[in-house]
C-alpha cells in the first residue's frame, strides 16, 4: 500500500539528497555565474544599441527586451540543461543503484513507479530553484526601468522548463539502463553530441533531418524564445519526458530478465513514436510575442484563412542558400499558422561552391493550389502573400491595421549585478549547502 507518510518521507529523502549533492550545488553556483555574465553583457549591449556614450542609437522598433535581454540572459539555462543538469539527474537515479540501496527501497510499501515520479518531481523542483538567478535578473532589469512583457517571460520560462524535461527524461532512462553512473554519463554525452550533429545536418542538408530536428531541444527552445507556442512541440517534448521516465521504470524493477525489459522498452518506444507522429501534425499555435512577429495583420490573416485546400510551395534552393532560410523562417512560418501548407525543397544540385552546377530552375519558387501553379523568385513577405492570394483568386486586402511595435530603448548600467551574481549568490549557495551537510 501507499500512504501519505511514506510519500512524504520519500520526498524529504530526495530533497535532502539533492541538498547534500555536490553536483546540484555546483549546478546552482555555475548557473548564477553564467546568468550574471549573460545579463551584464546583454544590458551593456542594449545600452549601446540605445545610444549610450553618445553613439548612434538603433531604430527603436528594433529594440526588443525579449531579444536583447531575456533570451540572452536565460540562454545560460540552455547550456546548463545540456551539460550540467544531466549529471544531477544521473546521480539522483543512478547512485542508489550503484550502491545497492535501491534493492532495499523497492521492498518498501512505495511502488517503483511512485519512486521514479517522486525523483522526477524533486528534480523539477530543483530546476525551479535554479531559475531564481534568471528571475533575479528580470527584477534587476525592471529596477533599471526596463520593460518586460509578461506573456513573453512566461513563454520563455515554460520553454526552458520543457527543455530541462528533455534532459531529465534522457538522463533518467540512461541512468537506469546503464550499470554504472559513469557509463550513463558517457551515454548521455553521446546523445547530446548526436542531437547537435542532427541540428548541423538539418541546417546544411534539409530534408528529413530538418523535420526531425524541428522537435529537437535547440529548435523547440528557439520557438519559445521567439514567443511562439506550438501544441505539437509541447506534446512532443512532454512525450519525450514521459518516455524517458517509463524506460526508467522498466529498467528499475529488480528481478526482471533482460529480454522482458527489452520487450517492454520496445513496446514503450513504439507507443512514443506513434504519439510523436500524431502530435507533430497538431495545427494549433499561439503567438504570444508583444510585436506579433509570427502573425499577419488581421485583414491578411482573414483573407488567408478563407483559402480552401492545401497550398504546396516548391522551392528550388540549396539548403545553405539564405533565401531558403528567409522563406522558411519568415513568411512561410507565419503562413503555415493560417493556411494548410506543404513545403517541398529541391536544389541539391544547386549548391554553391567551386564545382557547383545549378540547374536552370534554380531560384524558382512554385506555388500550387487547386490545380493552379505560379512561379515567383522573391522571398519578400508582401510579394509572397500577394502571390498566394492571387493564386487563390483573392484580392489583396488593405493593410492599414498592421500592428505597430514601437520598441523600447533603455540606456542603463547593470548596477549591483556583478555583486549579486558573482559574490552574493555563490556565497549564499555555499552557506546553504554547508549548513545542510552540518545538519545531516
Amino acid at each position: 500500500m501507499r500512504s501519505p507518510n511514506a510519500l512524504g518521507a520519500l520526498w524529504r529523502k530526495e530533497v535532502r539528497e539533492l541538498l547534500l549533492s555536490r553536483a546540484f550545488g555546483l549546478l546552482l553556483i555555475a548557473v548564477g555565474l553564467l546568468v550574471g555574465h549573460a545579463f551584464i553583457t546583454a544590458v551593456q549591449t542594449y545600452a549601446e544599441m540605445s545610444g549610450a556614450g553618445g553613439g548612434a542609437a538603433a531604430l527603436t522598433q528594433g529594440l526588443s527586451p525579449l531579444d536583447g535581454i531575456l533570451v540572452p540572459t536565460f540562454g545560460a539555462y540552455d547550456l546548463a540543461a545540456t551539460l550540467l543538469l544531466p549529471f544531477v539527474v544521473i546521480r539522483t537515479f543512478g547512485a542508489e543503484r550503484a550502491s545497492g540501496a535501491w534493492s532495499l527501497l523497492v521492498q518498501s510499501r512505495v511502488s517503483t513507479r511512485t519512486m521514479i515520479v517522486v525523483k522526477a518531481t524533486a528534480l523539477f523542483a530543483a530546476w525551479l530553484v535554479a531559475l531564481v538567478p534568471g528571475l533575479l535578473a528580470v527584477v534587476l532589469w525592471r529596477s533599471y526601468g526596463g520593460h518586460v512583457h509578461g506573456a513573453e517571460l512566461v513563454t520563455l520560462l515554460a520553454g526552458h522548463l520543457l527543455r530541462a524535461g528533455i534532459s531529465v527524461g534522457i538522463a533518467a532512462a540512461l541512468a537506469c539502463i546503464a550499470p554504472q553512473p559513469a557509463t550513463a554519463a558517457v551515454a548521455t554525452l553521446a546523445v547530446t553530441v548526436g542531437l547537435w550533429a542532427l541540428d548541423f545536418i538539418a541546417a546544411t542538408s534539409g530534408g528529413i533531418a530538418e523535420q526531425f530536428a524541428a522537435f529537437g531541444p535547440a529548435a523547440a527552445l528557439r520557438q519559445f524564445e521567439q514567443g511562439l507556442v506550438r501544441a505539437s512541440t509541447v506534446v512532443v517534448l512532454v512525450a519525450v519526458l514521459a518516455s524517458g521516465l517509463v524506460a526508467a521504470m522498466i529498467w528499475s524493477v529488480p528481478g526482471r530478465r533482460v529480454q522482458a525489459r527489452l520487450r517492454s522498452s520496445a513496446g514503450a518506444l513504439v507507443v512514443a513514436v506513434l504519439l510523436v507522429g500524431l502530435a507533430s501534425r497538431l495545427p494549433w499555435s499561439w503567438d504570444l510575442s508583444e510585436d506579433q512577429r509570427h502573425s499577419f495583420s488581421p485583414e491578411v490573416s482573414s483573407a488567408l484563412r478563407s483559402i480552401s485546400g492545401e497550398l504546396t510551395v516548391e522551392a528550388h534552393l540549396a539548403p545553405e542558400d539564405p533565401r531558403l532560410a528567409d522563406l522558411r523562417r519568415g513568411v512561410l512560418a507565419r503562413m503555415e499558422r493560417v493556411v494548410k501548407t506543404r513545403f517541398v525543397q529541391r536544389g541539391g544540385g544547386g549548391r554553391t561552391g567551386l564545382f557547383a552546377h545549378p540547374d536552370s530552375a534554380y531560384g524558382e519558387i512554385w506555388y500550387s493550389l487547386a490545380g493552379k501553379r505560379v512561379m515567383e523568385r522573391s522571398t519578400i513577405d508582401n510579394i509572397v502573400v500577394e502571390t498566394v492570394l492571387r493564386l487563390a483568386g483573392k484580392e489583396q486586402p488593405t493593410t492599414g491595421a498592421e500592428s505597430t511595435y514601437y520598441g523600447y530603448s533603455m540606456n542603463s548600467e547593470p548596477r549591483y549585478a556583478a555583486f549579486l551574481f558573482f559574490l552574493a549568490w555563490p556565497l549564499l549557495m555555499i552557506a546553504i549547502f554547508w549548513r545542510a551537510r552540518r545538519v545531516s
